[in-house]
């Protein structure tokens, strides 16, 4: 179902369509990852659309005093017949306020984020080819203290669908989806859960997790702290899957997310060792990784 554009829209798709076509001036980032920019060099003629360009697979934006309106174009420095196979995901900040966020494709629009919306945490993800991103600024009668921004990640769909995730997000894993987590996740480690804070607004837990063993970490998320050389980090998931602090060691697998290190596959490290030990003697492991 498409929404109906919001009003003074049209003006905005007419300026939209000349820009394409090469009949109206564009102002562009020169940022490869992050854009901020003002509404305010729109002041004098606030129907302005204004083109973004960024070539990253994840970065932010941050547009503040919104007028006119914003297309973010997201070209990734991979092959265009690649593009079909990406998932894009935004999350807009805790504050952002003053413009609607829309998929656009050929002209028509489908609103992704209303201006005023208020869920902690939430992310919204679309297929690449769905369309891009029209960002357009709602009317204000002060817009001196708003500020519209999210950030962006793009991703391939397999690796979007497997965020464990989506659909089932408390669900324990097979004892397939285990060994695979640990070939594909962005870390894998062995450690014990130390303290659980629960973020009731966010809708999400924090888990403290004290690491034995590093096998693998994509960002540095689990790190030595204090002078006891010991490995530490937080790992999030949400507050329903009802996670408490608890005896034993686990394997905690999972992926990058926004900056944040989010669970995928935990089983009890016994577990663990218990079925990659079954798949190492039939030959179906999907990798080696020293279950000790």
């Amino acid at each position: 179902m498409r929404s109906a554009p919001a009003a003074g829209l049209l003006p905005l798709l007419l300026g939209l369509r000349l820009l394409l076509g090469g009949g109206a001036v564009a102002q562009y980032s020169s940022d490869l990852c992050n854009w901020k920019g003002s509404g305010l060099t729109h002041e004098s003629h606030k129907k302005d659309v204004e083109q973004v360009y960024l070539r990253c697979s994840e970065g932010s934006i941050e547009w503040m005093y919104p007028t006119g309106a914003l297309i973010v174009n997201l070209r990734p420095n991979t092959s265009p017949a690649s593009y079909k196979h990406l998932t894009v995901c935004i999350k807009p900040f805790k504050d952002s306020a003053g413009a609607n966020i829309y998929l656009e494709k050929t002209g028509e629009l489908k609103l992704l984020v209303r201006d005023g919306d208020r869920s902690p945490s939430k992310v919204y993800c679309f297929s690449y080819d769905q369309g891009g991103l029209f960002v357009e600024a709602t009317p204000q009668q002060d817009i001196s203290r708003k500020i519209t921004g999210f950030q962006y990640e793009l991703m391939s769909k397999g690796v979007a669908s497997d965020l464990h995730t989506v659909s089932a997000p408390c669900r324990p894993c097979s004892d397939t989806e285990v060994l695979l987590a640990v070939c594909t996740s962005d870390f894998v480690i062995r450690g014990s859960i130390q303290d659980v804070t629960n973020e009731a607004e966010e809708q999400e837990s924090i888990i403290h997790v004290g690491v034995n063993k590093l096998y693998r970490q994509k960002s540095k998320v689990f790190q030595l702290t204090g002078e006891s050389g010991n490995w530490r980090g937080q790992i999030k998931t949400l507050l329903e899957c009802g996670v408490k602090p608890g005896d034993g060691d686990f394997l905690f697998t999972g992926r990058m997310h926004f900056g944040e290190a989010r669970l995928g596959c935990a089983p009890r490290f016994k577990d663990f060792q218990r079925m990659y030990k079954e798949a190492k003697d039939k030959g179906l492991n999907p990798c080696e990784i020293g279950p000790d």
